[in-house]
């Protein structure tokens, strides 16, 4: 039997035969479950009558259509857009897509708060339901774009080609071989766009869309209300154990970053190239033009102020350290868990992988103030440091570490790892020889987008950063709070320049940007 073909061993005798990773992977999860014990065993001093006074409302009521319904129209805007443009770029002889390719990936780079600040500074009266879901849709289409590209790039075309060969057409081929191909990639990625349209904060909050996550943010800040807040979090869980129930394959394998054996041929546009580059160029106008262009008009008045720069480059500072360190204990707590859910699928290992999405969607606030009620009870030293804030951020973006690193693992042939053991090397030299090396790539991508992803973290920032430290999201949110736009573009345009990077590096291990194709 090929490497290729050699069924990966299943059930609960394959975690038993690898308790490392077991281990492991178990302190993962209870990382990533602190702040849902937190508000689990605090919502449950409120009491039964208390928590049914919050939640047998209208406006609960009211809440919960609107953030169920914000989430499922950008998830399906994303998967229009994401899937439609990974198609174009990766299989058709669309012009410039390898410009487009390196688009469609950096809105990644662009928060939520600064799309959407954007968007209320240069449009008059831009609020509301359908402005959150435009401004959430161009954000968030990058999630799905870049698992289904690089899916689409390592997918064999021979099916295709054979499809083709029989007489079907192109629409045809699409329906009934690439897409079926590519589900687990377009499944997962809609996964992760449903979980963070559900702990969106900045763009709703700006836009005056009310959603739980602002309501938490209001009750908690605003109202003092400490029991509402988590009555509503509480809400919030048990829609992100709705989104999971409902696609169990929900993971994004940003890791499955390779090539196929050969290049795929590519469809031929013909007169609707045109239009296909028209679409893309509009897309790309609204996800990255407005922000550059509001941005732009505004960023010589917000470096006016003496000492500006200076300010900005400490922010700058602070903001690179804080998220390398959360990346790094993000990936050092994915990895026994990517290796697991790869290596030994089954019940067990799906459950602790389900368990590590549980936070992801919970609002930035909640996850900040269990931790801090976690350093002050529990983990006193780790108060108001570094390494606090990078706990709060493992226990956000777990899951994004582990797709990337199971992603890896799952395309890298585990019969080279048996082979290794049969000549007698030890499990610890295997992982150092075999598994760490082919799990490289995948431990790259996963910790940029973590890098990412935490740069542009607001809410869990403002609570858990230590004293007197300030980072460009956090001095950005300042200044836009009191209106103070002219000073906070600096900041900006500093981290969407910072994030641009890892953008572009993810954009590019996805294969867009890879081998040209046949004609």
């Amino acid at each position: 039997m090929s490497t290729a073909t050699r069924p990966v061993r299943r059930g609960p005798g394959a975690v038993r035969r690898r308790p490392v990773l077991l281990a492991g992977s178990v302190v993962a999860v209870a990382v990533a479950l602190i702040p849902v014990v937190y508000l689990l065993v605090r919502t449950g001093q409120a009491g039964p009558a208390r928590i049914a006074a919050e939640l047998l409302t209208p406006r609960v009521g009211a809440l919960a259509v609107r953030t169920l319904g914000l989430a499922a129209v950008v998830t399906a805007g994303c998967l229009i857009v994401g899937v439609g443009t990974a198609l174009l770029v990766t299989r058709t002889d669309l012009p410039g897509r390898r410009v487009f390719g390196v688009l469609a990936g950096l809105p990644l780079a662009i928060p939520t708060y600064i799309a959407a600040f954007s968007w209320v500074s240069t449009v008059d009266g831009f609020a509301g339901f359908w402005a959150a879901a435009l401004v959430l849709t161009l954000c968030s289409y990058p999630y799905v774009f870049l698992p289904v590209a690089a899916a689409l790039t390592i997918a064999d075309p021979a099916q295709e080609e054979v499809a083709r060969s029989m007489g079907r057409g192109p629409a045809r081929v699409l329906a009934t071989v690439t897409l079926p191909q590519i589900r687990p990639a377009v499944a997962g990625g809609a996964v992760l766009v449903a979980l963070y349209v559900l702990s969106d904060f900045g763009a709703v909050s700006i836009l005056r869309t009310d959603t739980f996550t602002r309501a938490v943010f209001v009750a908690f800040e605003l109202g003092f209300d400490r029991t509402g807040a988590l009555v509503l979090s509480t809400v919030l869980l048990l829609m992100t154990v709705l989104v999971l129930t409902l696609d169990r394959r929900g993971r994004a394998r940003y890791a499955s970053l390779g090539g196929a054996a050969r290049p795929p041929s590519r469809l031929r546009l013909g007169p609707a190239r045109w239009a296909a580059v028209t679409a893309l160029a509009g897309v790309a106008a609204l996800a990255l033009g407005v922000p550059a262009l509001a941005l732009g008009l505004r960023l010589v008045n917000g470096v006016s102020r003496p000492g500006a720069w200076s300010e900005v480059a400490a922010a700058t500072l602070a903001s690179l350290s804080l998220s390398a360190a959360g990346a790094a204990l993000t990936m050092l707590l994915a990895l026994p868990l990517g290796l697991l859910t790869a290596r030994a699928p089954g019940r067990a290992s799906t459950l602790l992988d389900r368990l590590a999405y549980l936070s992801h969607a919970l609002p930035g606030v909640v996850i900040g103030l269990s931790l801090v009620f976690f350093g002050i009870n529990a983990a006193y030293p780790l108060y108001q440091t570094t390494w606090l804030l990078a706990l709060g951020y493992a226990a956000l973006f777990l899951p994004l570490g582990v797709a990337a690193v199971s992603g890896a693992a799952a395309h890298a042939p585990p019969v080279l790892e048996e082979v290794a053991q049969s000549l007698g090397r030890r499990p610890l030299a295997v992982w150092r020889t075999v598994t760490f090396p082919l799990t490289l790539p995948g431990i790259g991508a996963g910790a940029t987008l973590v890098m990412l992803t935490c740069m542009k973290e607001l809410p869990a920032t403002l609570l858990l950063r230590p004293t007197g430290v300030d980072t460009l999201a956090t001095e950005l949110w300042t200044k836009t709070t009191v209106a103070a736009y002219a000073a906070a573009t600096p900041y900006a345009v500093v981290l969407v320049l910072a994030a641009a990077v890892p953008a572009w590096l993810l954009t590019a291990r996805s294969g867009v940007l890879g081998r040209e194709a046949r004609r």
